[in-house]
């Protein structure tokens, strides 16, 4: 079990997630079809703008950009580390980076709590050395992090989304895809584009309230696995559903979903019929199908919200 103290302290913003001015991508390299490539070159070819170091110690160059031995010998303080690197590589990073002020981070690795009682030894391993810093955490088991309207795309994905107002979030990676994917059919436009992954700190009532903050998303689209931090979630929705729709797709209504779920983010799914009621107290909206997310997202957003008597 994570402790107490590592799960309760001050969080900083979750701009160093979706706005920063520098990145480090850690575990770069020249390998065809390999996470650090991917991610390296979506940041190289965007219209990011901002200082992009990837870092290696076996590479002088990488993709044509010097490479760096560590975080330490990059030549200016970055916000933002996107660690595709082996779970257990990652505590040692996570504190190098502190060391180094670096204040966000994605972790594209898997091999956390969902394998058990070794990786959750890590988890809060990585929580350990965060706190220090106060830094915020995407993943792990995260596909990354788009904002479109910056050009970001911190992700392995193939594409950068549309920039528009829906903000997505997603703990499954291949559902992102294939969201990705459909919404170039439908010419639908991202403000934020999230792989929230398995919550090591980050999570859903964080990016709600981030995303409710947000001048550019006029809606929120969930695609929730498992609940997490139930209070967080609750809190959030409640206060975001008054200004601006929110809505889920919601697998595990059978014991099969469930377990499938949670097997994906380690975590546990939670009765359905409980987080169905929680949907309701809170304003948020739930559909069956993914196109049904993206109909109801368009409808209201266009829509002006119904006013109670």
């Amino acid at each position: 079990m994570i402790p107490h103290d590592i799960l309760h302290y001050e969080k900083n913003s979750l701009d160093v997630i979706f706005r920063p001015q520098s990145v480090a991508v850690i575990g770069a390299t020249e390998k065809e079809g390999h996470v650090g490539r991917i991610v390296l070159w979506n940041l190289l070819h965007n219209d990011f703008g901002g200082a992009v170091f990837p870092v290696n110690p076996h590479h002088k160059t990488i993709l044509g950009q010097p490479a760096y031995a560590s975080v330490a010998d990059l030549p200016q303080p970055v916000d933002l580390a996107v660690i595709v690197t082996p779970a257990p590589t990652v505590p040692d990073i996570i504190r190098e980076c502190v060391d180094a002020e670096v204040q966000g981070a994605i972790v594209t690795s898997a091999g956390f709590k969902e394998m058990g009682a070794e990786g959750a030894a890590l988890e809060t391993a990585v929580l350990q050395e965060a706190r220090r810093g106060r830094m915020r955490i995407i993943g792990p088991n995260s596909l990354g992090v788009m904002n479109p309207h910056l050009g970001l795309n911190a992700t392995y994905a193939t594409a950068l989304a549309r920039p528009g107002s829906v903000g997505f979030i997603s703990q499954s990676g291949a559902l992102c895809t294939a969201v990705l994917d459909w919404s170039f059919t439908q010419n639908v436009g991202f403000s934020a584009f999230v792989s929230i992954g398995s919550m090591m700190d980050a999570d859903w009532g964080d990016l709600i309230y981030y995303l409710g903050d947000d001048s550019k998303t006029k809606s929120i689209l969930l695609y929730m696995e498992s609940l997490g931090n139930a209070r967080s979630f609750l809190s959030a929705a409640r206060e975001v559903a008054l200004t601006k729709p929110i809505i889920v797709l919601k697998p595990g209504r059978t014991p099969a979903a469930a377990q499938a779920a949670a097997s994906h983010t380690g975590a546990l799914v939670g009765r359905d019929a409980v987080l169905a009621a929680a949907f309701r107290r809170t304003g948020v909206l739930r559909v069956n199908r993914i196109e049904g997310l993206f109909s109801m997202a368009e409808l209201l957003a266009k829509q002006p919200r119904a006013r109670g008597p």
